[in-house]
C-alpha cells in the first residue's frame, strides 16, 4: 500500500461578503498518495481553486475562511501550523503554480532576481550556484537564450513565457507535492505538452506528488492517476480515473464528458453543453447544488444534500440515486 502525502478531510472555505457567505468550499475531502498525481476538474466557480489555496492557507483574510476541516501533510495539519512552520514547508516542500502568471510576479525585480531568492530562502547555497539552478529550470521549461532572459523584467515576456517562468521556479526545491492551479492555460498545444512532460519526468525521478486542477478533460486522462469532480463547493465523484472514464455515475461527470469534443461527432451538429448556470454559492448545502440543471432531477433533490458514499471500492459519489443497490441509466444526449 503506498504511503499517504495528504489527507485533506471535511475541508470548508467561505467568504464572508456584505451580501451574505458565499460557500466556496463546503465539505470537501480526499487523500493523495506519495508519487502520485490527482485531478481536480469542474467548471469555473466550483471551489478547484480555493480548494487549492486553502491547502497552503493562501486564503484572503479577513474576507476568507477556513472555517473547518483537517489538512494533513505527513500527518501533521497544515491549518495549524504556526506561521514560521508554514514557511518552512511552501516553496520547499509544496510549491504552488498559480493560475495567473500576469500577477503572481513582481514586476520591479528582474526573473532571476525572483528565482534566486526562492532558492536561496530554502537552500544552504552560495548565489552563484543558486543563479545555475535557476537557469537550468529555465531551459527546462523551454526559454530559449535562458541566461540573457534571466536578467530580464516580467513585463519583457509573453504571457505564456511568464506561465513557464512560474513553472520553472515551483521546480527549483526537493519538493513533494506540486500543486498546479490550471499551469498550461496561457500555453500553446506544443508548449503545453513539453510542460505536462517536464512535470512528469521530475515526479519519475524525484517521486513527487502533483495535484492538477483544470478544466481539461485530456490532461487528467494523460496525467492523473484519481481524480475529484467538484461542483459548487463540493464533491460530487471522486475515483481512479480509468474506471470514473468508463463508469461514470453523476449527472455532473456525465454532463463534462459529453461536453467534450469527439473526432467521430458530426461537425455540422452543435457542441454539446450542460444547460443552465452553476448556483449562487450563498444559497447552496441545503440540497443538492446540481438540481437546478440535472435532467434527472427529483423532489428529494431538492430538499436534501446527498452524502458522497462508496458505491465501489475507490468510486465515490454524491447523488440520491447512485448507490450500492440503486443505479440511475444514463439517458443517451
Amino acid at each position: 500500500m503506498k504511503e499517504k502525502l495528504l489527507d485533506v478531510k471535511d475541508l470548508k472555505t467561505y467568504f464572508y461578503l456584505s451580501s451574505g457567505i458565499v460557500k466556496a468550499v463546503d465539505g470537501v475531502s480526499f487523500t493523495l498518495e506519495k508519487g502520485q498525481t490527482m485531478g481536480i476538474v469542474g467548471e469555473s466557480g466550483s471551489g478547484k481553486s480555493v480548494t487549492a489555496s486553502s491547502i497552503t492557507r493562501l486564503i484572503s483574510k479577513p474576507i476568507g475562511k477556513i472555517v473547518n476541516g483537517e489538512v494533513l501533510f505527513e500527518g501533521k495539519d497544515i491549518l495549524k501550523m504556526s506561521n514560521k512552520e508554514l514557511l518552512s514547508i511552501r516553496g520547499k516542500d509544496i510549491s504552488m503554480i498559480f493560475q495567473d502568471p500576469m500577477t503572481s510576479l513582481d514586476p520591479v525585480y528582474r526573473i532571476g532576481e525572483q528565482m534566486i531568492e526562492v532558492i536561496l530562502t530554502h537552500q544552504k547555497i552560495s548565489k552563484q550556484e543558486a543563479k545555475r539552478i535557476a537557469i537550468d529550470a529555465l531551459i527546462n521549461v523551454g526559454i530559449s537564450d535562458a541566461e540573457d532572459r534571466f536578467n530580464s523584467y516580467p513585463h519583457e515576456f509573453s504571457g505564456g513565457m511568464r506561465q513557464r517562468v512560474m513553472i520553472a521556479m515551483s521546480l527549483v526545491g526537493d519538493l513533494k507535492l506540486i500543486i498546479a492551479d490550471e499551469p498550461t492555460t496561457a500555453l500553446d498545444v506544443t508548449v503545453q505538452a513539453k510542460v505536462l512532460e517536464l512535470l512528469k519526468d521530475v515526479q519519475k525521478k524525484t517521486n513527487t506528488s502533483i495535484l492538477m486542477i483544470t478544466h481539461n478533460l485530456g490532461v487528467v486522462w494523460d496525467m492523473c492517476d484519481t481524480v475529484m469532480v467538484m461542483y459548487a463547493g463540493k464533491t460530487v465523484e471522486y475515483a481512479k480515473v480509468k474506471e470514473l472514464y468508463k463508469n461514470p455515475l453523476h449527472p455532473y461527470t456525465w454532463g463534462l464528458l459529453d461536453s467534450m469534443p469527439k473526432l467521430s461527432q458530426d461537425s455540422n451538429k452543435p457542441l454539446i453543453t450542460i444547460e443552465g448556470s452553476p448556483p449562487d454559492l450563498r444559497l447552496t448545502g441545503n440540497f443538492c447544488n446540481f438540481h437546478y440543471r440535472c435532467p434527472y432531477v427529483q423532489d428529494i433533490c431538492r430538499t436534501k444534500m446527498p452524502e458522497l458514499i462508496e458505491v465501489d471500492e475507490g468510486h465515490f459519489v454524491s447523488c440520491h440515486f447512485q448507490t450500492r443497490e440503486n443505479t440511475l441509466e444514463r439517458k443517451e444526449v
